[in-house]
């Protein structure tokens, strides 16, 4: 695929808005859940930019390679946490939302492992991943060579 636009071309004042939401999640929520939660929504969306991104820096984190390879099927395996869970269930309603909304039943799950706060704060995460996994869909920047840090 060719580039359209690359990072550099993207607008500062969008990019240091993306930025911005980034700063206050990785002030509240612990970094692998964060990179859990991105890898697992841009597989959902199909994102092979944010895919490597990811995947790199999850296991920068020290985050376990069966664990990111087993995250399509992460209900049918036990090796991620009820807390991973309630907030993997939650990521994927938000991504994918029904007519309905967000059920009650995966909020209050959620809400069992995870203050108001820190809600708002998963939110943020998943709607991040979600407007850049879409840019970069239109944008179509290179995949694969990703560095850790990179965009630090």
């Amino acid at each position: 695929m060719k580039t359209r636009i690359t990072f550099q071309e993207i607008s500062p004042k969008i990019y240091a808005g993306l930025k911005t939401i980034d700063d206050y999640f990785h002030g509240i929520l612990e970094h692998k859940l964060i990179e859990l939660i991105k890898y697992r929504v841009s597989q959902i969306n199909h994102c092979a930019f944010c895919l490597d991104m990811h995947h790199k820096e999850a296991i920068h984190l020290g985050e376990d390679e069966l664990r990111l390879h087993l995250l399509p099927a992460w209900r049918e395996t036990s090796i991620y946490s009820e807390e991973e869970r309630a907030a993997l269930a939650f990521a994927e309603a938000l991504t994918h939302p029904t007519g309905f909304g967000l059920s009650d039943e995966i909020y209050d799950n959620l809400s069992r492992f995870f203050d108001k706060e820190k809600i708002v704060a998963l939110t943020a995460v998943v709607t991040h991943i979600n407007s850049w996994n879409r840019i970069n869909h239109a944008f179509r920047p290179e995949s694969g060579k990703y560095q850790v840090g990179q965009f630090k």
